[in-house]
């Protein structure tokens, strides 16, 4: 019975918006599979985003909410890389609204750091503690407001996040010392894409020692990926079935340090990864979002978070190398997500923002909608409708 479940549960996935819970009174998601246009998925996620950043008392962005309460706490990891992805939507589109409000998110953010320099774990909170992989997420919104002339006030913030990184990374790159308390794991590979913020810093603070201890994080890494691409220890519950938003966070950091300081071998290694995943990846653009050391999917369920991160990585890999199965894969699983992405919910709390997992009660972040999901998928759009040269 369980099999026969699962099957259905499948076919529902593959037709988009039709799984009976997603229709649901109670949960009231109900996205328009027909509804393929990048336009109108992009210009509706940055809405939410923006509705997202007003709904509290401070200028940080709300993790998200549960289905049918109101917007969550503001939470400064994320807020941090939706910075980044507000500058750089203002250049592509030259919206000075978009700058504006990263430019908040940046100052929020420093209000907010803890005085031994690091970013908090978790929502915001009085009671905060050190974490390794936020300070870097906040790292990426610094650096790309510093390359842009951001005021002495962020760069103050960006050096002080950045030295309390390289004073808590171990000689071999790794950092043990300031996971977050929030973590159930200490299999912390993907902390490479924390490192990606350290050396966006390095190179925008022209402090070279910073893109070195970077480089140290991704050497580390290069150390726990088998060569089929997998990375060993890189999840947040269960290194030997993690989730995919763990394995894209690994991707992500290896490219972007490789491209940043012209390493090959990291953009390589990304790429042996992003290649496993192409060879699951179905003809409708599902992946799963569990799985194992061989690339076998473990979950029937897919975390549209890190299918959108995936997404990414490989309209990045087109860009470098003109391969036209990157970009056709990233096409591929954009209109997935676009077909499970409701742009017409009668609901601002809903409209516009993706949801962890489809169908929406699987195990990443259940019934919820996500900021950090709802980022990636703007991301990935804009690749999508802004390829980079």
């Amino acid at each position: 019975m369980n099999l026969i479940r699962r099957i259905v549960r499948r076919a529902q996935s593959m037709r988009g918006g039709q799984h009976p819970e997603a229709r649901s009174p109670a949960l009231q998601y109900s996205p328009d599979p027909s509804n393929l246009n990048v336009d109108a998925h992009l210009s509706s996620a940055l809405d939410w985003l923006k509705r997202a950043q007003d709904a509290g008392s401070d200028r940080g962005v709300s993790y998200g909410l549960a289905f049918g309460s109101d917007f969550d706490l503001s939470y400064p990891e994320t807020t941090g890389y939706i910075c980044q992805t507000f500058v750089e939507m203002s250049r592509r589109t030259g919206d000075g609204e978009l700058l504006k409000r990263a430019m908040e998110m940046g100052h929020w953010e420093a209000d907010v750091q803890l005085q031994d320099g690091a970013v908090m774990g978790g929502k915001f909170n009085r009671n905060p503690t050190p974490a390794v992989f936020n300070t870097g997420m906040v790292l990426l919104g610094w650096s790309a407001l510093l390359r842009i002339g951001a005021d002495d006030r962020i760069r103050t913030a960006a050096c002080r996040a950045s030295d309390w990184l390289v004073r808590m990374q171990e000689p071999d790159g790794n950092w043990i010392r300031g996971n977050s308390q929030y973590c159930n794991s200490n299999a912390t590979t993907y902390n490479v894409n924390a490192a990606w913020g350290l050396c966006e810093a390095g190179v925008v603070l022209d402090q070279p020692h910073k893109v070195e201890a970077a480089l140290r994080n991704a050497e580390f890494c290069l150390m726990r990926q088998d060569p089929n691409g997998w990375f060993r220890d890189c999840s947040l519950d269960d290194p030997a079935q993690p989730v995919l938003h763990t394995i894209a966070y690994a991707m992500q950091g290896l490219l972007e340090i490789g491209k940043l300081t012209d390493r090959k071998d990291l953009v390589a290694a990304a790429q042996r990864t992003a290649d496993a995943e192409m060879a699951i990846l179905g003809e409708d653009g599902f992946l799963p979002g569990r799985q194992d050391a061989q690339f076998e999917g473990c979950a029937d369920w897919c975390c549209l978070t890190g299918s959108a991160q995936t997404s990414i990585v490989w309209s990045a890999l087109y860009s470098l190398t003109g391969q036209e199965e990157y970009r056709e894969a990233a096409g591929r699983v954009n209109r997935y997500l676009m077909a499970r992405h409701d742009i017409r919910n009668p609901d601002p709390r809903l409209r516009g923002g993706l949801p962890g997992s489809w169908p929406v009660e699987g195990e990443y972040e259940p019934r919820r909608i996500l900021n950090w999901a709802t980022k990636f998928l703007v991301d990935a759009l804009s690749l999508q409708k802004y390829p980079v040269a």
